[in-house]
């Protein structure tokens, strides 16, 4: 026991004076910081009245059942396993980090952020209208499921599960009243050198070389808003991406939330126009060589959350996945869909048991692409710790 204090404290205590990463306009991806019990707290009395670092470990492990074209395995996984620092240094500079401890560390060759680490960046708040983010970030795309913890993502739909959102920019918030939010971000569209993103030689499908922008940049705004009192959230993104010279992909998130007492449920709606496939999925199952051109992808979502009893939540989830080519009107559809019982024992502590079932149906128009039936069924343990 000894031991385990000596170690909890000196972490504390390290990581303290670490300033790498901004919390800024985090939103639901860093899950909910407030009301609940430090184990620095509990096991040294060390009472945390400000805010200048937090620290937790998103972790989350079970026992998954699996169930792939009639075929059964089971094993203990470590669904999640993610450090994060945060905090703020007087009323200007924030920062975060946000690192998975499970996950490769090698620096990606473009920007040399590790691929692990979602969050490392610096905020600075110049008043109470704009504050100026840089580092690593999410791109401020907009949506419930995009935006939230990955830790409490059961299952995304195929359009999310795709998509790289981690990249270094930059972003401006801008708070023009109370209740809304305006996000400017420019990042990089991907982590590593173009070679090593598309091949040495990229080609389209016709054959068509593809050669790198000179500016490889995404540019995106965002609406974060409050309606009716705080009845309805909204997280509205659009932007375009700049990967290849001369062609371009231009998506919109929209995602809408309704909040009542003991329930809530939000709809996002995802379209992505994509010129050069970026996400890969046609380019991978329509088995033409080389990239799709004038790829659509489109992703449906509708997640609730009921708190039928004290410390007892239900969650329900659908999801809905279309893809569209060049000749390939809507060749892939693909339903989800997740259900979770979960039971909180401590009130002051995001700790969670959970059993969870997990669907998912793909179907193709192409008849050199199976059609795909998967289930998945989890009993586990989901706790976001508060360390400090």
């Amino acid at each position: 026991m000894k031991s385990l204090r000596f170690l909890l404290l000196t972490v504390a205590v390290t990581t303290a004076a670490v300033s790498a990463a901004a919390q800024g306009s985090n939103h639901g991806d860093g899950g909910p910081d407030g009301n609940y019990t430090a184990l620095s707290e509990r096991l040294f009395n060390l009472e945390n009245k400000h805010n200048n670092c937090n620290i937790f470990l998103n972790t989350s492990t079970a026992f998954q059942l699996d169930n792939y074209a009639g075929e059964l395995a089971g094993a203990f996984r470590a669904k999640h396993l993610r450090l994060e620092i945060k905090g703020s240094i007087g009323e200007h500079i924030t920062y975060r980090l946000r690192h998975r401890l499970n996950a490769p560390n090698a620096g990606a060759s473009l920007e040399s952020f590790s691929q692990a680490t979602d969050f490392m960046m610096i905020g600075y708040r110049f008043n109470d209208r704009f504050t100026l983010m840089a580092g690593k970030m999410s791109q401020f795309w907009g949506g419930y499921d995009y935006d939230e913890n990955p830790l409490y993502i059961y299952q995304y739909s195929d359009v999310l599960n795709c998509m790289e959102i981690f990249y270094g920019g930059v972003a401006l918030a801008w708070y023009p009243l109370p209740g809304q939010e305006f996000v400017f971000n420019v990042s990089n569209s991907y982590n590593n050198s173009f070679a090593d993103e598309y091949g040495p030689a990229p080609a389209f499908s016709d054959g068509t070389a593809v050669q790198e922008a000179d500016f490889p940049l995404s540019y995106i705004v965002n609406w974060n808003g409050t309606l009716l009192g705080g009845l309805v959230e909204t997280r509205w993104g659009t932007g375009f991406i700049n990967q290849a010279k001369g062609y371009k992909d231009w998506m919109i998130l929209l995602g809408q939330k309704l909040l009542l007492p003991r329930f809530n449920v939000y709809f996002d709606w995802t379209g992505s126009w994509e010129q050069l496939d970026r996400l890969r999925m046609a380019s991978r199952e329509l088995g033409v060589p080389g990239y799709q051109k004038d790829v659509f992808y489109q992703s449906f979502v509708v997640k609730s959350n009921w708190q039928f009893a004290p410390q007892w939540n239900l969650m329900t989830k659908a999801m809905y996945d279309l893809a569209s080519a060049p000749g390939y009107s809507n060749y892939r559809k693909a339903f989800g869909y997740a259900g979770a019982l979960e039971f909180f024992p401590v009130k002051d502590q995001d700790l969670r048991f959970f059993l969870s079932y997990i669907g998912y149906h793909r179907t193709f128009t192409l008849t050199t692409l199976p059609d795909q039936n998967t289930g998945r069924v989890e009993l586990g343990i989901m706790y976001r710790i508060k360390a400090y």
